[in-house]
């Protein structure tokens, strides 16, 4: 298998402090999940795996149907960023999300951000469901970001800074770099 390299976000390799076991993080008696999304601040993430996502997403423990998405999530949860990466050594995004549709739908997507930005059946932000992809544009015109959509604007990527990880469209700075979602064409 040949895979290209794509561009995410960030031209530039970032080193992941103490993270990228592809294990996730243990606090107390839980599991933690990396978040940097602002209305995540400061909750306490410490009881079972599900338990967390569904109070991170803001729903019920029940309404996450795709629990292989969340363990598949929570299995690279912390996996650094590096440019052209596939592994839990170091993955980019569009990898990330190639390997996550592989494993988890069973689908295979265009390997760069463009190109699956170029193969989705566009929605408007209200549309957006678990399993959707969005795309952001942080170098200008072209997208070079790519994300899964949870729930409640709530998306897993790979950070330059913090790698594979949940974050919060709503926030302003990924908002003002949102370009697109939709689901895949495929």
């Amino acid at each position: 298998m040949v895979l290209l390299l794509s561009s995410c976000g960030s031209k530039r390799k970032v080193a992941h402090g103490g993270r990228g076991t592809g294990r996730p993080i243990t606090e107390g008696r839980g599991t933690a999940v990396l978040t940097d999304a602002s209305d995540a601040r400061g909750k306490v993430l410490n009881a079972s795996k599900m338990d967390n996502y569904a109070s991170l997403l803001g729903v019920d423990v029940r309404d996450l149907d795709n629990k292989q998405l969340y363990h598949f999530i929570d299995d690279w949860m912390g996996c650094p960023h590096q440019l052209g990466g596939t592994q839990k050594s170091g993955v980019d995004c569009s990898a990330f999300v190639s390997i996550l549709f592989q494993q988890v739908y069973r689908k295979d997507l265009p390997r760069t951000s463009r190109d699956m930005g170029e193969q989705v059946k566009r929605k408007y932000e209200r549309e957006l469901k678990e399993g959707d992809l969005i795309f952001f544009s942080f170098g200008g015109k072209t997208i070079d970001h790519v994300g899964v959509y949870l729930r409640n604007n709530k998306f897993v990527h790979v950070s330059t800074r913090k790698g594979v990880i949940i974050s919060n469209i709503k926030d302003s700075w990924y908002y003002k770099y949102f370009v697109r979602g939709g689901s895949p064409k495929i």
